[in-house]
């Protein structure tokens, strides 16, 4: 066994022996000077496929994996600047986007970036029509005719044409989200079984062209990146990252300070402080523009009820729990535009009234109360937020009984409309409103085998007014009265909708003071290893 196997296994084994209440205390080393190592929850990962990827720990994979056409700046998401994209042109009538690629980009494999796989990639995107299809399909593009909408007129050329005329602005954040991660299609297409465009291998390898190569994926264990040394705009400084799947806190912890990892995402509060005087550690605070909330299926009969909806919103403790267990890793929130979003709203109407929650419950007829289930992520601070939720019901006449599972298993039933209430967070695609807006006050379709599955239609709320209101915002040109539009929808989604929206996220980071130069970005997906360096 090699000296870095010999030190993750140690790792691994201290991680089993706190889990079972073993005195496994081995002595380990520093992690090696070319390798990141880096203890996260990353339960949630379903496929590694740009096209498929929809949850954040996915999206962060591929941030490092995939070029895309074009990003935002972190620093000031206003500005947006190509990657692949060297420059681009709208039209006068604003519904055709030409863009100019890079010359000189190689994927992995070796094969040569192009404007034909720029284009096959979103192409490849539409026709699969999988969970993040909906951002390109929003511009008119189907798989009937997303060839000729989305083309490459020559090796450098890419004509990206829309149905009707957007703020381009819009068409331009919605083309820097995971989407439109650029695949090796000659690599992809030999890959293709029975017409699957190459979904069965992407699910588990990697066709990019970014900083990273994958090397290895084990769910819920091992995530394992390979430095690209030929990556176009300059190699990684380490030569591999490393990311161990640890739930615990408490063992991410240990790890931190005895040198085993160099890097934990998991951390409670109460771990921040102590760790503040260890010179040899640093606090990162990134906010994100990620929700924690939940939502009640409206298949469900009694959840259902505008009241019984009603009433959740008076059964959470959210200064109770902001006060604790979100402290420093969130702010009470509970509109759905995440604060620095265009038109945002900075109102929380509801505060824990368990009085009041009875008060409604007895309106929607069950004076004696309800019973529900809720399904969770066994992971912190989900089943913290989980537990205080059952806790502070209890008292306004509501039991909640809690699901616990790993992310792959929760979203996978949440995706299939099988759960009654569902605690999970929903990060932003892209850097403009509609990106929530057409998730949380849009479905388009409530039937079973409809085409979009926002989260509005994973919760079976048919809502075809909003919808009209949420398609209309996206079209108004003028800044000021767009603003205006997504306040009303944000108003109405608080008044009426089966969504309990509570905190948004701020993610903190322990990172050895040795470690120099990632970013966390105001997204997962806009999370960055590539300058990563340890001193």
């Amino acid at each position: 066994m090699n000296p870095l196997a010999r030190r993750l296994a140690g790792a691994a084994l201290l991680s089993a022996g706190l889990s079972f209440g073993l005195a496994a205390t081995p002595v380990l080393a520093d992690t090696p000077k070319d390798t990141l190592v880096m203890a996260w929850q990353f339960d949630d990962i379903v496929t590694l496929d740009p096209g498929e990827i929809f949850e954040l720990s996915g999206a962060e994979y591929g941030a490092q994996v995939y070029d895309r056409l074009i990003r935002f700046d972190v620093n000031d998401v206003s500005k947006i600047y190509g990657q692949v994209a060297e420059s681009w042109t709208v039209s006068d009538d604003g519904k055709t986007f030409t863009f100019t690629i890079r010359d000189g980009i190689k994927f992995h494999s070796g094969n040569p970036l192009t404007a034909e796989d720029v284009a096959y990639s979103l192409q490849r995107a539409v026709k699969m029509n999988k969970g993040p299809a909906f951002i390109l399909t929003q511009f008119g593009l189907t798989p009937e005719n997303v060839d000729q909408k989305v083309r490459a007129t020559d090796p450098r050329t890419l004509v990206f044409e829309t149905d009707k005329t957007y703020a381009p602005t819009f068409v331009l954040y919605c083309l820097t989200a995971d989407v439109s991660g650029v695949v090796d299609a000659k690599l992809v297409k030999s890959k293709e079984v029975n017409g699957d465009f190459g979904a069965a291998f992407l699910k588990a390898n990697s066709a990019g062209s970014g900083p990273f190569v994958l090397r290895q994926w084990k769910a819920s264990e091992l995530l394992s990146l390979e430095a690209n040394a030929n990556y176009w705009g300059g190699a990684p400084a380490v030569k591999r990252v490393l990311i161990r799947h640890i739930a615990e806190p408490a063992t991410q912890r240990l790890l931190l300070e005895k040198g085993d990892v160099d890097v934990a995402r998991n951390l409670k509060p109460e771990q921040f402080e102590p760790l503040r005087g260890n010179d040899k550690i640093r606090i990162v605070q990134a906010p994100k523009g990620t929700l924690y909330y939940f939502g009640l299926n409206q298949k469900n009969e009694v959840l259902a009820k505008p009241d019984v909806r009603k009433a959740f919103k008076y059964a959470v403790d959210y200064d109770g729990m902001a006060k604790t267990i979100m402290n420093g890793l969130g702010t009470v929130h509970q509109a759905f535009l995440p604060k620095g979003f265009l038109g945002a709203l900075e109102e929380n109407p509801y505060t824990y009234d368990p009085a009041k929650a009875k008060e409604l419950l007895k309106q929607a007829g069950y004076p004696d109360g309800i019973t529900v289930t809720m399904d969770v992520r066994n992971t912190s601070p989900s089943m913290d937020m989980a537990q205080a939720i059952q806790g502070s019901a209890a008292a306004a006449g509501i039991t909640v009984k809690l699901l616990p599972a790993d992310g792959k298993q929760v979203v996978t039933k949440y995706r299939a409309r099988n759960h009654e209430a569902l605690l999970y967070q929903w990060g932003a695609d892209y850097q403009d409103p509609n990106t929530n807006a057409d998730t949380f006050a849009a479905n388009p379709d409530n039937a079973d085998d409809a085409k979009a599955k926002p989260l509005s239609w994973r919760n079976a709320w048919d809502i075809p007014e909003l919808t009209k209101k949420t398609a209309a915002a996206v079209e108004e040109r003028d800044t000021a009265k767009r603003a205006a539009m997504y306040q009303e929808l944000q108003r109405e989604v608080l008044e009426t909708s089966p969504f309990v929206i509570m905190f948004q996220q701020t993610e903190v980071i322990a990172e050895r003071s040795n470690v120099e130069g990632l970013v966390w970005g105001p997204s997962f997906d806009s999370n960055y290893y590539w300058k990563v360096s340890k001193k």
